[in-house]
């Protein structure tokens, strides 16, 4: 994969679109989520192979881990790259998501995570390299990573069927040849799918239009929540079809369904702060079969919150795997 762009790109500033009211969904659609932290410990004491109740042993054992989007290091990686790998190991991060290379090839990236004592997990890539899915998967075999992810479906402002089936056919091709090389396909889900479709949202007809042999998706719990999708409810009627996750908390107060089409950096907020039932959610998650949970944080001071969400996570059980 060549120079990944800036994220000031509107793809990569990870834009929300217009979102539609779903049955699912109360008046004011914040999302409700059912779970509490009780039943977070009830469902972790019954479980298999928790991540939670017992992170180390799971994620060595089931391939469940706790990692960084790289995204959150943003300005430290502008200026210098090894700098910047560095702190996110100094955080505690052992697996990353890498979303850009600063000018450098796929395997002398790869050189550099390994120097930084990092593991590549997933790749994001734009829409148009999935056109030549033998670059990315690659690209994703240089670096280690075994799954490649897109982060956004080029469309005009409002998302549509015409977008959705496009996308549905491209992912579905690309995930063929990514999964006969043994790397795995997802879509960064953004929230302008929450469009009204005849199957309920257009993010249900892109789940339902591909599949899971070749397709699953990647949550990312603030903008499903900006979105107006309900976050348990997706893992609930979609289970195994979200082995990737990034953590993300939502300020409270923020408007939801908001038609702006993108969040200010600051209603990035530390894990457990903001309007999302974060236990809830990862009882869901790991009950759905969620796999790798990435922590992203678009806030300015985004080195600090992460810190503070890493404490947050460490009392529900939760840690970086190793």
């Amino acid at each position: 994969m060549a120079d990944m762009p800036e994220r000031r790109e509107p793809w990569r500033r990870y834009i929300v679109g217009l979102a539609a009211m779903t049955p699912s969904n109360p008046p004011n659609c914040v999302p409700p989520l059912a779970t509490s932290r009780r039943d977070l410990l009830a469902a972790l004491a019954v479980g298999s192979c928790s991540m939670l109740a017992a992170p180390r042993r799971a994620a060595s054992s089931s391939n469940l881990v706790l990692g960084l989007q790289l995204y959150s290091l943003r300005e430290q990686l502008a200026k210098d790259v090894a700098q910047g790998l560095a702190q996110a190991h100094a955080l505690g991060f052992v697996d990353v998501e890498v979303f850009r290379f600063y000018g450098n090839s796929a395997s002398v990236f790869a050189q550099k995570l390994q120097k930084a004592k990092l593991r590549c997990r997933s790749l994001m890539v734009e829409f148009a390299a999935l056109s030549d899915p033998s670059k990315v998967i690659a690209d994703a075999q240089a670096l280690g990573a075994t799954y490649v992810t897109c982060p956004w479906i080029p469309h005009e402002k409002v998302f549509s069927a015409k977008d959705c089936a496009m996308a549905a056919e491209r992912f579905t091709a690309a995930g063929r040849a990514m999964q006969a090389q043994g790397v795995s396909f997802t879509y960064h889900i953004h929230g302008y799918e929450f469009e009204p479709s005849r199957e309920g949202t257009l993010m249900d007809t892109l789940l339902r239009s591909t599949p899971a042999e070749f397709v699953n998706y990647e949550m990312d719990i603030f903008w499903v929540t900006r979105g107006s999708g309900n976050v348990v409810d997706l893992l609930e009627r979609y289970p195994g079809r979200f082995p990737l996750v990034h953590l993300k908390d939502i300020a409270k107060g923020t408007a939801i369904c908001a038609p702006k089409g993108d969040a200010p950096d600051d209603t990035s907020v530390p894990l457990g702060s903001g309007m999302i039932d974060i236990p809830g959610f990862l009882a869901a998650a790991q009950k759905a079969g969620s796999k790798m949970f990435f922590i992203e944080d678009e806030h300015p001071n985004a080195t600090k919150q992460i810190s503070v969400s890493l404490r947050y996570l460490k009392t529900l059980g939760l840690r970086p795997s190793r």
